[in-house]
Protein backbone atom coordinates (compact mmCIF):
# COMPACT_ATOMS: atom_id res chain seq x y z
CA UNK A 1 0.00 0.00 0.00
CA UNK A 2 2.98 2.09 -0.19
CA UNK A 3 1.95 3.03 -3.92
CA UNK A 4 -0.88 4.34 -2.92
CA UNK A 5 -0.78 5.66 0.50
CA UNK A 6 2.44 7.94 -0.53
CA UNK A 7 3.11 9.65 -4.03
CA UNK A 8 5.82 7.07 -4.78
CA UNK A 9 6.43 5.25 -8.34
CA UNK A 10 6.37 1.79 -8.94
CA UNK A 11 10.03 1.77 -9.06
CA UNK A 12 10.49 3.55 -5.78
CA UNK A 13 8.20 1.25 -4.30
CA UNK A 14 10.67 -1.71 -5.68
CA UNK A 15 13.65 0.40 -4.16
CA UNK A 16 12.23 1.15 -0.80
CA UNK A 17 11.63 -2.60 -0.60
CA UNK A 18 15.38 -3.59 -2.37
CA UNK A 19 17.29 -1.37 0.62
CA UNK A 20 14.90 -4.31 3.15
CA UNK A 21 16.11 -7.47 1.18
CA UNK A 22 13.02 -7.94 -0.70
CA UNK A 23 13.86 -8.65 -4.51
CA UNK A 24 10.71 -7.81 -6.65
CA UNK A 25 10.13 -6.12 -10.20
CA UNK A 26 7.92 -3.12 -10.66
CA UNK A 27 5.53 -4.67 -12.32
CA UNK A 28 5.37 -7.10 -8.95
CA UNK A 29 3.56 -4.09 -7.16
CA UNK A 30 1.71 -2.99 -9.79
CA UNK A 31 0.11 -6.38 -10.19
CA UNK A 32 -0.34 -6.07 -6.05
CA UNK A 33 -2.07 -3.09 -6.32
CA UNK A 34 -4.41 -3.93 -8.88
CA UNK A 35 -5.17 -7.35 -7.37
CA UNK A 36 -5.44 -6.44 -3.78
CA UNK A 37 -5.91 -2.31 -3.82
CA UNK A 38 -9.54 -3.02 -4.26
CA UNK A 39 -10.31 -5.39 -1.71
CA UNK A 40 -8.77 -3.13 0.78
CA UNK A 41 -11.05 -0.49 0.00
CA UNK A 42 -13.95 -2.04 -0.06
CA UNK A 43 -13.37 -3.58 3.72
CA UNK A 44 -12.47 0.20 4.61
CA UNK A 45 -15.73 1.31 2.80
CA UNK A 46 -17.83 -1.29 4.39
CA UNK A 47 -16.75 -0.43 7.85
CA UNK A 48 -17.21 3.01 7.11
CA UNK A 49 -20.83 3.13 6.08
CA UNK A 50 -21.85 1.11 8.45
CA UNK A 51 -20.65 3.53 11.43
CA UNK A 52 -21.64 6.30 9.16
CA UNK A 53 -25.66 5.48 8.82
CA UNK A 54 -26.31 6.01 12.02
CA UNK A 55 -24.81 9.36 12.38
CA UNK A 56 -28.08 11.63 12.04
CA UNK A 57 -26.78 14.95 10.77
CA UNK A 58 -24.77 13.98 7.72
CA UNK A 59 -23.70 16.54 5.28
CA UNK A 60 -22.11 16.16 1.96
CA UNK A 61 -20.20 18.51 0.00
CA UNK A 62 -19.93 17.22 -3.88
CA UNK A 63 -17.42 18.99 -5.86
CA UNK A 64 -16.36 17.95 -9.69
CA UNK A 65 -12.31 18.26 -10.41
CA UNK A 66 -11.28 18.50 -14.64
CA UNK A 67 -8.70 15.95 -15.52
CA UNK A 68 -7.08 15.40 -18.68
CA UNK A 69 -6.56 11.70 -20.12
CA UNK A 70 -4.85 11.96 -23.45
CA UNK A 71 -5.20 15.16 -23.77
CA UNK A 72 -9.23 15.21 -23.57
CA UNK A 73 -11.09 16.72 -20.84
CA UNK A 74 -12.61 14.20 -18.26
CA UNK A 75 -14.77 15.42 -14.81
CA UNK A 76 -14.00 13.53 -11.63
CA UNK A 77 -16.70 13.95 -9.05
CA UNK A 78 -16.21 13.72 -5.54
CA UNK A 79 -18.38 12.93 -2.73
CA UNK A 80 -17.01 14.55 0.83
CA UNK A 81 -18.48 13.94 4.17
CA UNK A 82 -18.50 16.69 7.06
CA UNK A 83 -15.66 15.48 8.11
CA UNK A 84 -13.80 15.53 5.17
CA UNK A 85 -13.17 11.75 3.86
CA UNK A 86 -13.89 11.19 0.26
CA UNK A 87 -17.38 8.85 -0.06
CA UNK A 88 -17.38 8.46 -3.39
CA UNK A 89 -15.21 8.97 -6.66
CA UNK A 90 -17.09 8.80 -10.12
CA UNK A 91 -15.29 9.87 -13.92
CA UNK A 92 -17.36 11.11 -16.82
CA UNK A 93 -16.43 12.62 -19.91
CA UNK A 94 -19.14 15.08 -19.32
CA UNK A 95 -20.33 18.02 -16.82
CA UNK A 96 -23.85 17.89 -17.16
CA UNK A 97 -27.35 16.90 -15.30
CA UNK A 98 -27.33 13.57 -16.73
CA UNK A 99 -23.60 12.71 -14.92
CA UNK A 100 -24.76 14.65 -11.92
CA UNK A 101 -28.05 12.62 -11.31
CA UNK A 102 -26.14 9.45 -11.86
CA UNK A 103 -23.65 10.51 -9.52
CA UNK A 104 -26.23 11.33 -7.46
CA UNK A 105 -28.26 8.14 -7.47
CA UNK A 106 -24.85 6.27 -6.98
CA UNK A 107 -24.68 7.75 -3.48
CA UNK A 108 -27.71 7.65 -2.08
CA UNK A 109 -28.08 4.02 -2.77
CA UNK A 110 -24.63 3.62 -1.30
CA UNK A 111 -24.99 5.73 1.55
CA UNK A 112 -28.71 6.99 2.22
CA UNK A 113 -29.31 10.42 2.14
CA UNK A 114 -27.65 13.06 3.90
CA UNK A 115 -29.41 16.24 5.35
CA UNK A 116 -27.41 18.58 3.87
CA UNK A 117 -25.85 18.26 0.30
CA UNK A 118 -23.46 21.48 -0.12
CA UNK A 119 -22.46 22.06 -3.68
CA UNK A 120 -21.04 25.19 -5.85
CA UNK A 121 -23.57 26.91 -8.06
CA UNK A 122 -23.02 24.37 -11.33
CA UNK A 123 -26.65 24.28 -12.70
CA UNK A 124 -26.52 20.79 -13.39
CA UNK A 125 -26.55 20.28 -9.50
CA UNK A 126 -29.22 21.95 -8.86
CA UNK A 127 -31.32 19.84 -11.92
CA UNK A 128 -30.16 16.04 -10.66
CA UNK A 129 -31.28 17.56 -6.95
CA UNK A 130 -34.87 18.12 -8.30
CA UNK A 131 -34.96 15.06 -9.89
CA UNK A 132 -33.86 13.05 -6.84
CA UNK A 133 -36.22 14.97 -4.81
CA UNK A 134 -33.66 17.05 -2.31
CA UNK A 135 -33.51 20.10 -4.09
CA UNK A 136 -34.58 21.71 -0.43
CA UNK A 137 -31.75 20.02 1.11
CA UNK A 138 -29.01 21.40 -1.27
CA UNK A 139 -26.94 24.60 0.06
CA UNK A 140 -24.87 26.56 -2.25
CA UNK A 141 -22.33 29.86 -1.71
CA UNK A 142 -18.88 30.91 -1.57
CA UNK A 143 -16.52 29.59 0.19
CA UNK A 144 -19.01 26.73 1.61
CA UNK A 145 -17.84 23.98 -0.30
CA UNK A 146 -13.89 24.41 0.55
CA UNK A 147 -13.76 21.17 2.32
CA UNK A 148 -14.42 19.21 -0.86
CA UNK A 149 -12.08 21.82 -2.53
CA UNK A 150 -9.34 20.39 -0.15
CA UNK A 151 -9.79 16.40 -0.44
CA UNK A 152 -8.72 17.20 -4.02
CA UNK A 153 -5.15 18.14 -3.02
CA UNK A 154 -3.37 14.46 -1.97
CA UNK A 155 -5.33 13.17 -4.82
CA UNK A 156 -3.19 16.18 -7.67
CA UNK A 157 -0.44 15.44 -5.40
CA UNK A 158 -0.57 11.47 -6.36
CA UNK A 159 -1.80 12.50 -10.12
CA UNK A 160 1.88 14.17 -10.66
CA UNK A 161 3.85 11.59 -9.01
CA UNK A 162 2.05 9.20 -11.42
CA UNK A 163 2.92 11.36 -14.55
CA UNK A 164 -1.11 11.97 -15.27
CA UNK A 165 -3.59 8.72 -16.39
CA UNK A 166 -4.00 6.88 -19.86
CA UNK A 167 -7.39 5.57 -19.44
CA UNK A 168 -10.97 6.57 -17.91
CA UNK A 169 -11.09 3.05 -16.22
CA UNK A 170 -7.85 3.61 -15.01
CA UNK A 171 -8.53 6.50 -13.43
CA UNK A 172 -12.04 5.54 -11.58
CA UNK A 173 -10.03 2.52 -10.36
CA UNK A 174 -7.34 4.65 -9.03
CA UNK A 175 -9.44 7.07 -7.50
CA UNK A 176 -11.41 4.91 -5.47
CA UNK A 177 -8.73 2.55 -4.21
CA UNK A 178 -6.61 6.42 -3.29
CA UNK A 179 -9.80 7.58 -1.77
CA UNK A 180 -10.14 4.70 0.47
CA UNK A 181 -6.31 4.14 1.44
CA UNK A 182 -6.13 7.76 2.18
CA UNK A 183 -9.51 8.23 4.44
CA UNK A 184 -8.37 5.19 6.19
CA UNK A 185 -4.43 6.79 7.10
CA UNK A 186 -5.66 10.24 7.07
CA UNK A 187 -3.81 11.75 10.58
CA UNK A 188 -6.89 14.54 11.81
CA UNK A 189 -3.92 16.76 13.00
CA UNK A 190 -6.71 19.28 14.12
CA UNK A 191 -7.86 16.56 16.73
CA UNK A 192 -4.50 16.18 17.87
CA UNK A 193 -2.78 19.75 18.73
Amino acid sequence: MLYVRFPLSLRNVEDLLHERGIEISHETVRFWRNRFGPMFAAEIRRNRVSRMRSYSNWQWHLDEVFVKINGEMHYLWRAVDHEGEVLESYVTKRRDRKAALKFLKKEMKRYGGPEVVVTEKLRSYGAAMKVVGNADRQETGRWVNNRAENSHLPFRRRERAMLRFRLMRCLQKFAAVHSSVHNHFNQERHLYS
